[in-house]
């Protein structure tokens, strides 16, 4: 599971508030053509290539929703973005790709609103955007095929991303993996790895266009290499990713999985000053039968081990997490496990998720589903000790010098991913050394340290 800063409705469900705001879904810009993102980083980066296919293909009056289906949340609320947009733009094609197409394409295909549904590889082809596709016979509407037919990550290069200090990289995708509660393989195939020259390649173009910081993405990136000639492994990609482009200022890793880490990666996250100190964990519970019965391959005491050998190695390193809370089960006591998992790792920045059931996964049928109501009691307590660490990290940080990129607005990340303002204007995609004078709450506030 792969976390981001976009139109997220996973995020506005368990509440995370970024002072970074996405776009709104309702705004229609670009020329007629917009793209409106939910979920990960990977459909952020895909979405950057469906605009450039869809420039190039003449596409205009549009909007493709990029959806996600991590919860049956996520696809309700795209159903409902869906909708929105169709009133206020009616004569707009609305087009509708990502995971939840790609597993529940006829129920997009049957809402009047919906012009077509293309799956999460035809996404990425230029063809599936030409205008003379439009307005074909209803059986045509819906172009996904078997995602589990595929068997390379293709190789798309994004020149820029709109709006963005930070680009994306895909290096993975896919998941050879079966959690019990998780839809997406299904959505996304199994693992796949882009070879280490194309990323190189991919990186150098980014930097030449003045990009300063990139972030790697995939579904399980973890996994990166295993189908590669010689399986280099994701810490050797990123030491020699930072070899091969030295001017690039920061690099960043998207969510990982905590028992696939491979030594290589310690050892470049102890040396190597340009990858930022930030981690963002797939941990998912904090109770080993919880664990076990979501079929995740660590245990609780995993997660402790690793987050403390990393601050041993790269002290100023911090981390986030995704969290089901309500797992069916999960009872109080498990519950408290995972919520003192918080405090045990030091997780800051949160992404819970109230438990929701897929049709189709195997925990859906597990018997002694949680109450709803007390999933989300446990989600939000969860969340209340997610601030209490993330308080304490920006208390910590009031008076030390931070390298700040700025995006947008006067707003900006320093290393560790928190965000801060400064009371100056500056050009986005500014890089710069701040010192953090307070806080206005989750928003550190800096002063430019004079060269």
């Amino acid at each position: 599971m792969v976390s981001d800063i976009n139109t997220n409705p996973p995020e506005a469900e368990n509440g995370t508030d970024d002072p970074i705001q996405p776009r709104p879904v309702e705004e229609h810009v670009d020329n007629n053509l917009d793209i409106v993102t939910f979920g990960c980083r990977l459909n952020s980066y895909e979405s950057e290539v469906m605009r450039d296919n869809a420039r190039k293909a003449g596409l205009e009056d549009a909007i493709i929703f990029n959806t996600c289906a991590v919860t049956s949340e996520a696809e309700r609320q795209a159903r409902q973005a869906i909708r929105r947009a169709a009133r206020n733009n009616p004569n707009a094609k609305i087009i509708v790709t990502g995971c939840a197409a790609q597993v529940n394409s006829n129920q997009f295909a049957e809402m009047p609103e919906v012009s077509k549904v293309i799956g999460n590889m035809e996404k990425l082809e230029q063809e599936s955007f030409n205008p003379a596709s439009f307005g074909i016979e209803a059986s045509e509407k819906v172009q996904v095929n078997d995602i589990m037919s595929v068997k390379e990550t293709a190789n798309h290069l994004v020149a820029g991303f709109e709006g963005r200090a930070r680009a994306f990289v895909q290096v993975q995708n896919g998941c050879d993996h079966r959690c019990t509660f998780c839809i997406i393989p299904y959505g996304r195939g199994n693992s796949r790895s882009v070879p280490m020259g194309e990323i190189t390649q991919q990186v150098k173009s980014l930097v030449e266009n003045g990009y300063k910081e990139i972030v790697l993405t995939g579904v399980d990136i973890t996994s990166y290499g295993a189908d590669l000639p010689g399986t280099p492994s994701l810490g050797q990609m990123v030491r020699r990713l930072l070899q091969a482009v030295p001017e690039l200022p920061r690099l960043r890793i998207s969510s990982i999985d905590c028992i696939e880490m491979d030594e290589d990666l310690f050892d470049v996250i102890a040396n190597e000053p340009r990858l930022m100190p930030h981690l963002h964990l797939s941990l998912q519970a904090g109770d080993d039968m919880i664990l076990k019965r979501m079929k995740r391959r660590h245990g609780r005491q995993d997660a402790i081990d690793l987050c403390k050998r990393l601050r041993n190695i790269r002290p100023d390193i911090v981390f986030g997490a995704d969290l089901i809370a309500g797992f069916p089960t999960e009872t109080d006591e498990m519950f408290e496990n995972t919520l003192k998992t918080v405090e045990e790792c030091g997780l800051l920045y949160l992404h819970v998720f109230p438990y929701s059931e897929r049709p189709g996964t195997p925990a859906a049928r597990i018997p002694n589903q949680v109450p709803k109501n007390i999933r989300k009691e446990r989600a939000q307590k969860i969340r209340e000790a997610g601030k209490l660490q993330e308080a304490k990290y920006l208390e910590s940080c009031i008076g030390t010098e931070a390298q700040v990129l700025f995006e947008r607005n006067g707003l900006g990340r320093n290393e560790q991913f928190a965000c801060v303002k400064l009371s100056i204007d500056v050009p986005d995609g500014t890089l710069l050394n701040v010192k953090i004078t307070g806080r206005d709450g989750i928003t550190l506030i800096g002063e430019p340290i004079e060269s």
